[in-house]
């Protein structure tokens, strides 16, 4: 393939390098209006007309939370090509058991042990309360609960994802809510993906849900007939679950935004172009709208890698995916060093960042901005995807400028302890007095004067109680 838009190799510095870095900081702008061909297609048969996603997702979620059921079944019609009643919605227990008991078991072993990997080091991730300290008057503390409610959203369909079971609600079991339910977009029959059913089984999640799209993600945050309300919504999606997150938050706490995969792969010439390769073919098999970027020092192995990909994608199964995703969305970066390579990722914020390097751990340090950091050529991004415990539901588009990673965190809050002695009380009256002044609240001052007044009073009639005593005596 002689394609001077396939994979270019360009330099940072240069205007169309320059240019191609700035779309790529800034790539959930970008996408909102940019759609595959495929989903142009059922917006069309869905709506009569061509609309932009972030159209269609404001749409969606107004008639689900009007329509509820009803609306839900529509665009899964519409949409997805498959008619689930709402009778039909929740998997039957028994189907989960069923799965459970049909997966082979070279799969439940992987699973067994992917889910304690998980458990362990989300565990570590745990905050600790804040006891109640008093220092000058005041007791001060603050502590974490989990919330009531959690939805782990399940990407699928046509795919089968039971490790994004495991790597969004193993973090919400971990962080204690009472009800975690999954939603899984239905196949082309209508029934969920088995092996992700068995992986929901396999850690005792129950509450399974056929449904996807903006429309699962509308469901869960306003509720219908036959799909709960939750307080938080999590998991990773495409394009319109992305969009679909954010117009709902707000009515419900989401995790992170997390669209379309992203890879960025900084190496030197020390590294195997191989394996470069295959690790930013494992980004762009997932999906058209996928990134993958190499940022190198070396030019010529920029040109090995590109060679790599060529041959790589000769037979790959998902070689149409992948091809389109290494055009539209794929490119090498040639940087003058490892610390331009550096703030090149940190301006990227990627959501993930390997480091096919001698000296990964010097070099993560001076990124600011990355989802999650792959340190040397041990740790393909696929090791984070499935196996060593840190969740692979990551920020997309730029976000983990400002976002984390799932963790058990992502559903939870934290509460302020605040309490006080009358004299630390009456020791801040000054200062509560004039900055209610200040903002013209004047019964935020008195709430504050009539606890000082009461104190006195009170005082005072202690103190006579005790004189009149000693009189008496």
């Amino acid at each position: 393939m002689d394609d001077p838009s396939f994979f270019p190799i360009l330099d940072a510095g240069a205007p169309e390098g320059a240019s191609r870095l700035q779309a790529l900081s800034s790539r959930v702008a970008a996408l909102e209006d940019r759609e595959s061909s495929a989903s142009r297609e059922r917006t069309l048969r869905a709506f009569g007309e061509m609309l932009p996603p972030a159209e269609v997702v404001r749409r969606i979620v107004r008639e689900v939370r009007e329509r509820g059921d009803e609306a839900v079944a529509e665009f899964s019609e519409k949409l997805d090509g498959v008619r689930v009643p709402p009778a039909e919605l929740r998997v039957p227990e028994g189907e989960l058991d069923r799965a459970l008991d049909r997966a082979p078991r070279r799969f439940l072993k992987a699973a067994r042990r992917a889910a304690a990997n998980i458990r362990a080091f989300q565990q570590r991730l745990l905050p600790e309360d804040v006891a109640p300290r008093r220092l000058g008057g005041l007791a001060l503390g603050a502590r974490w609960t989990p919330v009531e409610r959690a939805a782990c959203y399940v990407p699928g369909g046509q795919a089968s994802y039971p490790s994004s079971v495991l790597m969004n609600a193993i973090p919400a079991q971990v962080a204690g809510v009472e009800r975690v339910v999954l939603a899984m977009p239905p196949g082309r029959e209508g029934a969920a993906n088995p092996l992700t059913l068995a992986a929901a089984a396999l850690i005792g999640c129950r509450e399974v849900y056929r449904v996807g799209g903006a429309q699962a993600i509308a469901a869960f945050a306003f509720g219908t007939e036959s799909i709960p309300k939750v307080d938080v919504i999590a998991g990773p999606g495409n394009l319109f679950v992305m969009l679909a997150k954010r117009e709902v938050f707000g009515c419900v706490n989401v995790d992170l935004f997390a669209g379309p995969s992203e890879v960025l792969v900084v190496a030197d010439g020390s590294a195997d172009p191989a394996g470069a390769a295959a690790d930013l073919l494992s980004q762009a098999e997932h999906d058209a709208m996928a990134s993958a970027i190499l940022v190198t020092p070396d030019r010529e192995f920029a040109r090995a890698v590109r060679s790599a990909l060529l041959a790589m994608l000769d037979g790959h199964p998902r070689r149409a995916i992948a091809e389109e995703s290494l055009r539209r969305y794929g490119l090498a970066l040639v940087v003058r060093d490892l610390d331009e390579a550096a703030r090149v990722a940190g301006a990227i914020a990627p959501e993930h960042l390997e480091l096919l390097c001698r000296r990964p751990e010097a070099l993560a340090a001076k990124v600011k901005h990355a989802g999650a950091i792959f340190l040397g050529e041990w740790a393909p991004e696929s090791l984070g995807d499935y196996a060593a415990g840190p969740s692979h539901t990551l920020p997309t588009g730029g976000t983990a400028r400002f976002m984390s990673g799932l963790s058990p965190l992502s559903f939870m809050k934290r509460t302020s302890l605040i309490g006080a002695t009358r004299r630390g009380l009456s020791s801040l009256l000054p200062t509560i007095e004039a900055l209610a002044e200040a903002e013209g609240l004047a019964s935020h001052a008195e709430s504050a004067r009539v606890r000082s007044r009461a104190g006195r009073s009170s005082r005072q009639a202690r103190a006579k109680g005790r004189d009149d005593a000693s009189r008496r005596s």
